[in-house]
C-alpha cells in the first residue's frame, strides 16, 4: 500500500473522533505485512489527562487483534493543519516500543501533504526496555 493509500485511511478514521473541547479531530491508520489495516481515532475527554490520541488508538487497536510489532510495516496519521501533522510526544514514546524501528510513518493533512519519517528521526533518544535494566 502506498503512502497516500494509508493518509486515506487515516483521514477516514479522523471522522470517527470524538473531539468536543479541542475541536482537533485526528485519524490514524497502521498496515500490517499481511495487508490488513487498523485505525485509530482521537478520543477526548473533559478531564483533559483522560483523553487518548488516534495513534495510539490504532496501535492498540492492532494489538487487541493480536497484532505483534514484527507484524507492523507503517503507520499514517493525519489532522487539517497547515502541513503534515505530527505525533505529540506521549504517542512518540509509544511508537518507539510498539512500531518496529525501520517501519515508515507518513504524517500528512487534509491538504495532500505527505512527509515520511521514521521513529529514530522522531524520538532519537526514546526510553526503552534496555532503560530499565
Amino acid at each position: 500500500m502506498e503512502s497516500k493509500e494509508l493518509v486515506s485511511k487515516a483521514i477516514e478514521a479522523r471522522k470517527l473522533s470524538y473531539s468536543p473541547y479541542s475541536h482537533f479531530a485526528v485519524g490514524a491508520a497502521v498496515l500490517c505485512k499481511d495487508g490488513s489495516v487498523y485505525l485509530g481515532a482521537n478520543v477526548e475527554n473533559s478531564a483533559y489527562p483522560l483523553c487518548m490520541c488516534a495513534e495510539r488508538n490504532a496501535l492498540y487497536h492492532a494489538m487487541m487483534e493480536g497484532k505483534k510489532k514484527e507484524d507492523l510495516v507503517a503507520l499514517a496519521l493525519a489532522a487539517d493543519t497547515d502541513g503534515p501533522c505530527s505525533p505529540c510526544g506521549a504517542c512518540r514514546q509509544v511508537i518507539s516500543e510498539l512500531l518496529p524501528k525501520e517501519a515508515k510513518i507518513y504524517m500528512g493533512n487534509l491538504k495532500g501533504a505527505i512527509q515520511e519519517t521514521n521513529i529514530s528521526e522522531l524520538l532519537p533518544f526514546a526510553f526503552s526496555e534496555d532503560d530499565l535494566k
